[in-house]
């Protein structure tokens, strides 16, 4: 059975912003985003989708437009970096010039919504004391904080738009990789983070139609290739920090993304873009074959020297003959442990997401009997995987190797038999299907009819293969 991966090459980075503009150039509904971001109780902001050029490629540009109350200086290059950089931003008037696909969202009201009118209030009271402490601590005019909401609000303001469930549970979740990475930057629980940057109007817009353009696309997995990130310093509210900044590599070590820097000086990776490929990733490699459907672009705001500028976003079509996927084999020989420990650590790995589990008897040097630990789990899973195992066990050494693996197409489906509800594997490969009832059901029936397992057992992969189920 094939699937629809939808492939996102890092190879410049990636922002919220790119995200957004690559997914809809790839085929997103612009109708279905406009009419979810409209439902936002959030105002001072306008849409501007338009065709670009960036290396001499055409790109779709996904624009947030700020009010001047809401002005945050993302792109302003010269603000950014300094005055170096305020030639690169001149140089990047090149990309808005081509406006040959333009979708405005005008600024809306929400006067009903409960929770505009509440944050509002916050963001008034924030906006006077900000004012009042710039014009004594130095702080540049135009560098104002007025949309510093924590996790609970930016909650409420998605959870009461109309938008899918899908939608709104994916754009939760990578609100709650950024919360979690700025926690762990800041030393603060996660109840306690007040995002700034992040909890900005226009941050909020683009992770949710990010959340909304890849629940409308509804790829079967998402591939995301290693992040390309930059060097050097960047300024944010609190001073300078260096490049890859800190939140963008929270987020790589807790949700184990692949970073690679090049030798550009510049943020080529934001901590939206970060957050938004943890939480859209669900396999780390692409299958050995497949057909190439669609190709988007998503141009980048900022412009550096030696990068392309835009993200590419591929929606592909595997078949189920070629459905290959790489997998990591563990293992370590363990002499000295009890049979209550190695019980338990198998429980663990299996529990956290273990492929498979296993101990196998050997004999060691001066022929002591031992066990050889064995797991296979994702590449992604390794680190997990072997923590718990020195956690657990007195090993001290962990053998890894790569492995490569052909998988069935599978799925459990409930069959109603005559002996009663059974959940049974069913797997399939080209024209062929085979049935495998599931180990607890068999007993279940078994005990229940007074029929032996292994008879019980024939009986309903009998029973489900004549039905063609």
């Amino acid at each position: 059975m094939s699937e629809k991966i939808l492939y996102l090459e890092c190879n410049s980075g990636i922002s919220g912003d790119m995200t957004v503009a690559a997914l809809l150039d790839l085929g997103a509904s612009r109708e279905v985003l406009m009419e979810a971001l409209e439902s936002l109780p959030l105002t001072g902001y306008s849409i501007e989708i338009t065709d670009v050029y960036k290396s001499g490629i055409r790109a779709c540009d996904f624009n947030v437009i700020l009010d001047a109350a809401h002005e945050n200086h993302d792109h302003d290059m010269a603000y950014l970096y300094g005055d170096t950089h305020a030639h690169d931003a001149a140089v990047s008037n090149e990309h808005a010039h081509t406006h040959a696909d333009r979708t405005r969202l005008h600024e809306h009201a929400h006067t009903s919504h409960d929770i505009h009118t509440h944050t509002t209030g916050e963001m008034n009271d924030l906006h006077e004391h900000e004012h009042a402490a710039n014009e004594t601590s130095g702080v540049p005019a135009h560098h104002h904080h007025h949309d510093a909401r924590n996790l609970n609000d930016i909650a409420q303001i998605i959870m009461a738009g109309h938008l899918t469930e899908g939608a709104k549970s994916l754009a939760l979740k990578i609100f709650r990789i950024l919360a979690q990475a700025e926690a762990k930057v800041h030393g603060k629980s996660i109840d306690e983070v007040h995002f700034h940057e992040v909890g900005a109007v226009d941050s909020i817009v683009d992770i949710t139609a990010a959340a909304v353009c890849l629940d409308n696309l509804h790829p079967d997995q998402v591939v995301v290739s290693a992040l390309t990130d930059g060097t050097g310093q960047i300024r944010c509210q609190h001073g300078l920090i260096p490049v890859p900044v800190p939140a963008v590599t929270a987020i790589a070590a807790n949700e184990h993304l692949q970073l690679k820097i090049r030798n550009v000086e510049g943020e080529l990776v934001t901590p939206t873009g970060a957050a938004i490929a943890a939480a859209f990733r669900t396999e780390s490699t692409l299958p050995d074959s497949f057909e190439i459907l669609h190709t988007g672009f998503g141009a980048g705001k900022r412009t550096y020297t030696g990068v392309s500028g835009f993200l590419r976003a591929m929606l592909l079509q595997s078949s189920a003959e070629e459905d290959h996927d790489t997998i990591l084999s563990l293992e370590t020989n363990i002499d000295d442990c009890t049979g209550e420990a190695l019980s338990f650590t198998l429980q663990q790995l299996l529990k956290e997401g273990a492929l498979d589990a296993f101990c196998i008897p050997i004999y060691m040097k001066k022929n002591r009997p031992a066990y050889l630990l064995k797991v296979l789990c994702q590449p992604d899973d390794r680190a997990k995987m072997e923590a718990i195992i020195f956690r657990n066990t007195t090993t001290i050494g962990i053998r890894f190797q790569e492995m490569h693996r052909t998988k069935l197409d599978r799925r459990i489906i409930a069959v109603e038999t005559p002996w009663g509800m059974a959940d049974v594997k069913s797997c399939m490969y080209g024209s062929d299907t085979y049935y495998y009832p599931e180990n607890d059901s068999v007993k279940q029936l078994a005990l229940l009819n007074e029929i032996g397992f292994s008879e019980m057992y024939g009986m309903i992969q009998s029973y489900t293969r004549e039905k063609g189920l």
